[in-house]
């Protein structure tokens, strides 16, 4: 018995400092919120380009309404319907209601319906393919800057990979208008993907060439549109909903291509 005490009162002071960090983070993130676009402030025409219905959500919320507050004409291209259970009809709405939710109108959101774009992790997504596609839609919508997935792909799905890939060898051949930037969606580890609002002050002090964080409201915005998604609110969704910093925090760097820079320095 003599060991229970202490250990509750040290239990009872870890609780009392991560409660209070949180609210330390909050508010933060609430004084924050909408003054870190970095270099998107003077973006135009930005293209959110995504894999699956319900990225722009998932991943790309702090992102969307952080240009959106900007009153940034955004743009949406969707490269799957999502159909890996044969759910395609049902997420094409659900993207659109989504993107309304957020502030996007149908107008600007673009799905591809592809028979070698299979929503299908087993499945590689076609670059030359992927490339053409994207490169027409950076054209006909005049786009100046393009924000999609890194390296990693956030949750190493291939289908996000694919489009990080695509976007990557347009730049490195030189293809994108000039003036068209790319920016990229830090994948982070395990542990900070779920932090919550806990993993800002990491976020900031990383000093990448856009952080934004979302408001209390803002949060509420983006919980709203991921409910649109009913197919895919399955329980671990909402766990996903409650934890992920993905749904608060979006740290986005600016993508050069090595390999062109290297060639020129050549």
């Amino acid at each position: 018995m003599e060991h229970v005490l202490p250990v509750g009162m040290l239990a009872a002071a870890l609780l009392l400092v991560l409660w209070l960090l949180w609210l330390a983070c909050c508010r933060w993130r609430d004084a924050l919120s909408g003054r870190s676009l970095g270099l998107l402030q003077t973006v135009r025409a930005p293209l959110l380009l995504i894999a699956h219905p319900d990225d722009e959500c998932m991943f790309f919320a702090p992102t969307i309404l952080g240009m959106l507050r900007e009153q940034r004409s955004l743009y949406v291209l969707c490269c799957s319907t999502g159909n890996y259970y044969n759910q395609g009809e049902i997420r094409k709405n659900e993207l659109i209601q989504s993107c309304s939710a957020l502030g996007i109108p149908s107008s600007n959101v673009t799905l591809i319906d592809h028979r070698d774009l299979p929503d299908d992790p087993n499945v590689q997504w076609d670059t030359n393919l992927l490339s053409d596609l994207i490169m027409k839609h950076i054209k006909d919508k005049k786009i100046d800057a393009v924000v999609t997935f890194d390296e990693g792909g956030v949750s190493g799905h291939p289908n996000h990979i694919a489009l990080y890939n695509a976007l990557r060898s347009l730049q490195c051949s030189g293809k994108i208008p000039k003036g068209c930037a790319v920016f990229v969606l830090e994948t982070v580890n395990i542990f900070r993907k779920y932090l919550s609002v806990l993993d800002l002050p990491i976020s900031w002090l990383y000093g990448h060439d856009v952080c934004i964080a979302l408001s209390g409201v803002q949060y509420k915005q983006a919980k709203e549109a991921m409910k649109c998604h009913q197919s895919q609110l399955l329980w671990f969704r909402h766990v996903y909903l409650l934890f992920s910093r993905y749904m608060m925090i979006n740290s986005l760097s600016l993508h050069v291509c090595k390999e062109k820079s290297t060639l020129k320095d050549s």
